[in-house]
């Protein structure tokens, strides 16, 4: 297992400027490189304090890689509901080349109603937008003079510049939260899977769906799932919950305020059920969440024993994602247990290899199977 540090800023103007807060993130950033953390990563969201710092997490993570040597820069996730598939490209292969060819590239298709309502785009036409916009991103970056009419975007005989570093485009990961259906559609494609244990009960099932998908499309190997948690680590356990739990206990009331709209009776064909998942995490709390797993806050040991107790459960997963600065988590605190997890927990999952620091590498992307090419090549 790999474990790398996401950034997910849940702050308000009036509790950190922007400028601290990328400051502290570009310093957290430089250290986790040094430490041996695999990846960096970002979101994208808008207008709200809940993740709105990060509007564009290309930006950040063109600044992550001058601050860093090995570590993988990974968008979690870009929203192709919100980004013209051209420009997006561009900017992709942009960093990509910026990055030295590490660059990973995570899609979502959004989920918050007031983000749709601001843009002018319906949620109902959310899985429409993602499928089209990753494929034709997709197109982009693998191939040269490409054309396709979609239903949201028509791209006429266009090269996308730059061409991408790595060959024949960086690594796609696809977010996936709560239905099956999100998970057979990462594993068809051959993409990689990045999915939250908000709710660590449905993991293994919804795992499960991704890797008999990956293998059904006659992919190799099993796939690849990153799955993101809260962690503060610390050599004392009631120290720990003290301090983390109040932050994380106002990152899920920022989350559901800033999701209120599914509490409201707002509904969508292309969201079943988030009514119901916000509500879960409304009922939620710090507590519940250190219990069931999704968040590792609490000792070396006793964090060690919650990994290898979902490892278990989960049926294994490759990438863990971990925010470590959630809410107004102090600086010095942060940083502090980003350390002692890297010394005290970290060489218990990784191989030998990987403990090495690695130099940076060129990824190639996972195989298509011949049914998906001869559909891309249709349009």
């Amino acid at each position: 297992m790999r474990f790398g540090v996401q950034f997910f800023p849940d702050v308000k103007p009036e509790e950190k400027s922007a400028e601290a807060y990328f400051r502290e993130a570009l310093e957290l950033t430089e250290e986790a490189d040094r430490l041996g953390f695999s990846h960096i990563r970002i979101v994208e969201h808008y207008f709200h304090f809940y993740g709105g710092y990060s509007p564009n997490p290309i930006v950040f993570l063109a600044a992550a890689a001058q601050r860093t040597r090995r570590a993988r820069l990974v968008t979690g996730a870009v929203l192709p509901a919100f980004n013209n598939p051209l420009k997006l490209a561009g900017e992709i292969a942009m960093l990509d080349a910026l990055s030295g060819g590490r660059l990973d590239v995570g899609f979502a298709r959004a989920f918050l109603p007031h983000e749709f309502r601001r843009f002018g785009v319906s949620p109902d036409e959310s899985v429409a937008r993602f499928r089209e916009g990753i494929e034709q991103v997709d197109l982009l970056l693998r191939q040269e003079n490409v054309s396709h009419r979609g239903r949201f975007h028509t791209i006429e005989n266009t090269t996308s510049l730059p061409r991408p570093t790595q060959q024949p485009r960086p690594p796609f990961y696809v977010a996936a939260l709560n239905t099956p259906e999100s998970f057979e559609f990462a594993g068809r494609m051959g993409y990689s899977v990045m999915a939250i244990a908000f709710v660590a009960e449905k993991m293994r099932p919804l795992l499960a769906a991704y890797r008999n998908a990956w293998k059904a499309a006659g992919h190799p190997g099993e796939g690849e799932v990153m799955i993101a948690f809260h962690m503060f680590c610390d050599e004392d356990g009631e120290r720990a919950r003290a301090l983390a739990s109040p932050l994380l206990d106002a990152y899920l009331h920022s989350l559901v305020d800033a999701a209120s709209d599914w509490l409201g009776g707002m509904s969508s064909t292309d969201y079943p059920g988030y009514d119901k998942v916000i509500a879960g995490l409304r009922a939620s709390n710090a507590a519940e969440q250190i219990a069931a797993g999704g968040a590792w806050i609490g000792t070396p040991d006793e964090i060690a024993a919650t990994i290898a107790r979902l490892h278990r459960e989960f049926g294994g997963f490759e990438h863990a994602s971990l925010q470590v600065n959630f809410n107004t988590m102090p600086f010095e605190d942060a940083l502090a247990s980003m350390r002692l997890f890297a010394r005290e927990v970290m060489p218990r999952f990784m191989a030998p290899a990987d403990c090495e620091p690695p130099g940076p590498t060129l990824r190639t992307a996972p195989r298509i199977n011949s049914a998906t090419q001869s559909r891309r090549a249709s349009h």
